[in-house]
Formats: structure tokens, sequence, C-alpha cells
């Protein structure tokens, strides 16, 4: 009788999974909206036992997104070498070199929001995947402020009996104040993210005034954060995107410009007063990474590193670092060997050097570009590591469509209007059941006198 009632469950289970696809298929917009809002606020050690396989929530979300929206794509050099990364990942571990762990991260964590990334501007429009970043990027800007001032943090209220809980559900404390870490289960991970999303605040559709408070906000939430990485990215971020982003007005980009020159005069001194503070703390983490580099030596042409328990260099005990490296670069070698960490490299590469052109520069290859340097200093940790390859997967299908002149069409077309307007007011777009769409054609809009106007598994 157990069996008979496991197997029906199991038949009802799939059955609502089939229904909620074939709904969400009709409804692009609001599948990617759900998608953003798991992403950004629910935490990794929210999730599925499924036989003795944890799904974490936004693993299953992007599941569910890709079965919903999955469609015909053009492929890209980009592909190749990410199915080369994968491919390896998965020969490796079948012939014993690569343990299963890296695998699945690689699979879950890296090729999942990859292909979400690629799939999702062929029903969703570039500016509607832009606004909904921003959006919900500003929300958890909101909120982490909120957890800075109060000392609660929300999303860890409600303990669960897992690892992940027990490796991210923990609050950070620098120089006796709490960093902010919202939803993202460390404080590094939240304020890369911020600092990623800011580009997307700039392309938004919104108001120039509302783009500069939602800035400011962000980098308000940054400093909350107390991470040097996350404040890095966001002034990398902002530059690359005031010189790079076309149809950003020359208004939005002088405020910013002083706007930065300002806060910077605030904020440099509370951070470095923080780290003065924390003295050791502080000086020994950066130690900590610097000293990393010194694992290079351990990283095999293919499969995982040999164990340095036990090695030391310089007097320094290298095996300290077994349970934690804070380096994305270092870690992917150790874990998939020289040929992997190559290939991973060349992807970043290939979104990276684009961005660097007008012509083609969209607000996800801004992000991976700031991003970059960070690589070396932080690991692909909670759902910072599923973000960051959701937007290489995004910057690909972005300059894909760049290539096709579709993806430009409508994003170009509403900052002409915003132009044009002077105020950030877009005539109609039409935002369709499956949006490839053009906008609808408008009467050409007035001219007033305002403002012209953007792992898990590491545990």
């Amino acid at each position: 009788m157990s069996t008979l009632a496991a197997i029906g469950a199991a038949l009802v289970g799939l059955s609502s999974l089939v229904v909620i696809v074939l709904v969400l298929r009709a409804m692009p917009r609001t599948t990617f909206a759900l998608w953003a809002v798991v992403m950004f606020f629910v935490p990794v050690w929210v999730g599925l036992d499924v036989r003795h396989l944890f799904l974490e929530a936004i693993t299953a979300a992007t599941l569910i997104a890709i079965a919903a929206l999955g469609g015909d794509l053009r492929l890209s050099i980009v592909d190749l070498f990410v199915a080369i990364l994968v491919l390896l990942a998965v020969v490796q571990t079948v012939i014993g070199v690569v343990d299963l762990s890296s695998a699945a991260t690689t699979l879950l964590e890296w090729m999942l929001p990859y292909i979400w990334g690629r799939l999702v501007l062929s029903r969703v429009s570039p500016a509607f995947v832009t606004d909904i970043i921003a959006t919900c990027a500003v929300i958890a800007a909101a909120l982490a402020l909120v957890e800075f001032a109060t000392k609660t943090n929300i999303f860890t209220l409600v303990p669960f009996d897992n690892s992940l809980y027990e490796a991210w559900g923990t609050l950070q404390v620098r120089n006796g104040i709490l960093r902010a870490e919202g939803a993202w289960g460390h404080s590094i991970a939240l304020g890369a993210a911020l600092a990623m999303s800011s580009s997307f605040i700039l392309a938004s559709r919104w108001r120039p005034v509302v783009r500069i408070l939602a800035l400011v906000l962000i980098a308000g939430a940054t400093t909350m954060t107390l991470s040097r990485i996350g404040l890095l990215t966001l002034v990398l971020v902002v530059v690359l995107t005031i010189v790079l982003l076309p149809g950003i007005g020359r208004t939005i980009r002088i405020v910013v410009i002083a706007a930065g020159a300002l806060g910077s005069v605030v904020i440099v001194p509370i951070i470095g007063k923080v780290l003065a503070g924390a003295g050791d703390e502080a000086s020994g983490s950066a130690d900590y990474r610097s000293t990393l580099f010194s694992l290079f030596r351990y990283v095999r042409l293919f499969g995982s590193a040999q164990s340095f328990k036990g090695a030391t260099v310089g007097g320094d005990y290298l095996g300290s670092f077994a349970k934690s490296i804070d380096n994305t670069v270092l870690l992917t070698g150790l874990r998939l060997g020289w040929f992997a960490l190559a290939m991973f490299c060349l992807i970043v590469a290939l979104v990276i050097i684009p961005a660097f052109s007008p012509r083609w520069a969209n607000p996800a290859s801004i992000a991976i570009t700031a991003t970059a340097p960070s690589l070396f200093a932080v690991a692909l940790i909670t759902q910072f590591g599923m973000y960051f390859w959701f937007l290489t997967g995004l910057a690909v299908a972005w300059q894909v469509m760049r290539e096709d002149g579709s993806a430009w069409q409508v994003m170009r077309e509403d900052h002409d209007a915003q132009t044009a307007s002077g105020a950030g007011r877009v005539g109609p777009v039409h935002f369709g059941e499956d949006e490839a769409a053009a906008p609808v054609p408008s009467s050409p809009p007035r001219r007033e006198s305002q403002l012209q106007g953007g792992t898990s598994h590491d545990a």
C-alpha cells in the first residue's frame, strides 16, 4: 500500500509540474519575474530533498523556467566552450579523476543558469529583463539597509536542518558591526550581486531621477556589506556603464560622476575606519587571499589536484585552505584541471572583450567585465555563482541578438524615446506572450524642459 501511495504521489507531483510548465510557457514575462524573485529573495538552504540530492529552490526554478521558455537559438562560439567545459567535468567524473560534487556544481550551478540566460531573450524583451533585475536589486538593497539598521536578517529567522543552512545561515560581523547579507548567505555575495545589478539600473527605462536614487540606494546597501570586493565591483560597473553603454543621457552621466565623487568622500573614510578597527581580521583576510596563489602549483592538466594537506610554503601551512578557497580561478583549476580552467577563462574573455566597444556593450557584459577581477578573491558561493553564469549567458544572448539586429531595436528605441522626451517617458511597448516584439508605433513624444535621459557546493 505504501508503494502504491508513493507512486500515486509521484504521479500527482509530475502532473502538477507539467501543468505549471504549460501555464508558465504562456506567460514568459511572469516566468522571468518569478525566477528573479527566487534568485534575489530565496536563500540556497531552501529547497527539496530528492533521493539524497538536495535541489535548491533557485536550481528548481531555473529548470522549470528552461522547460517553460525553451526554444530555438542561434549558437555562439561561447556555447561551444561552455559545452566543452561541462563535458570535461562529466567525463573526468566518470573516469574517476574528478569528484561528483565538482561535476554537480558545473552542471547545476554553472550550465543551467547559463542556458537560462541564453534562452530568456528569445521570449522576453531586453528592456523587460533589465527592469525586472533592476527592481529586484533595489528591493534587495532596501532590505539590506533594514537588516543593517535592525541587526536582524529575516531570511535566517526560520532555521533549516541541512548543511547549507549551517554553512550560510549564520550572520557575519566585522569590527563588531553586522555585515548585511540578505538572502545571499554571505556579505560578499550580496555586495557583488548588487554591484553587478547597478548596470541594469542605469540601463532601465525609469526616469532619470529614479535611476539616480536607486543607484544611491545600491551604493548604500553595498557599503553596509562592508565588503571591499562589493565596493570595488560597484565602482567598476558604474564607470564602465556610463562610459560604454549607449543610450544613457548626458545628464545621467554628469550626475552619477558627481554623486560618485561625493559618495567616495563619505564612504571611503567609513570603510577605512571599519577595516582599521578590524585589525588582524581584515589584514589576515587579505594575506590569506594572496597566499592562495601558491596553490597553483598543485593544479594538474586534467583532473582534481592532489591533496596539499601537510604542504607548506614559506612556513605557511597550506592544509588550512583545504575547506575554503576564496578564488574562483584557482578553485576551478584545482577541481577540474588546467584544460578546464583554460575553457573557463576563455568563456569569460569572450564576454569581456566585446563589452569594451559601445557598439556591443550591454548591461550583462559590463557586469561580468567588472566582476572578473574579483574572481581572484572570491569563490562562486551561494546564488552569486548562478547569477554570474546567468549574466554570462544573458550577455552572450544579447551579443548574438545584436548581430541579428533584434535585441538592440527594443532597447535603443526605448532610450531614443527617453532622450527625446527628456524625462524617461517611453511610448507604449507591446510585450506579447511571446516577446521578441517590436514597439508599437506611437505618436512622437512631447518635448518638455525636463532632465534628459540604463555556489553552495563550495561550503
